[in-house]
């Protein structure tokens, strides 16, 4: 059943940091971050490196560095976050981790499916910037 949304908190953490690089609208310390997302730096400093190496957020050096988005926030989904931290976003297969069923008798029918698309065209479709809208930002 982890499989089913598979979202580890790394992921989560880089979501959360990129929405609020987009509502800043400039450069945003990783303690800024931290705090705003009670994380732990060291941990979400790690997850803002891949993002960087992955073309989503730009690394800026100095007594005002940061990091800031490498694109425009219209122009950043979800999904590139998510694919940046996780790979390919999975959408087949069975709710458990060991299949006990032929699928086409499942006992959830459709559901599982259903909710996986749901989210793969949420996070599809949203950009950094109507998530940062979303939240109020």
């Amino acid at each position: 059943m982890a499989d089913f949304l598979r979202m580890s908190e790394a992921t989560a953490l880089g979501l959360h940091a990129a929405v609020l690089a987009a509502a800043e609208g400039g450069t945003v310390t990783t303690t800024r971050i931290a705090e705003e997302l009670s994380a732990s730096e060291a941990h979400l400093s790690k997850v803002l490196q891949v993002l960087a190496r992955s073309g989503i957020l730009e690394s800026k050096r100095g007594p005002n560095g940061g990091y800031v988005l490498a694109r425009p926030a219209a122009e950043i989904t979800l999904l590139d976050v998510y694919e940046a931290l996780e790979g390919e976003m999975r959408l087949g297969g069975c709710l458990f981790s060991r299949p006990v069923c032929d699928r086409e008798r499942c006992i959830f029918g459709d559901l599982v499916e259903r909710v996986r698309a749901g989210v793969s065209d949420y996070i599809r479709a949203t950009t950094l910037e109507a998530a940062a809208r979303h939240q109020g930002r």
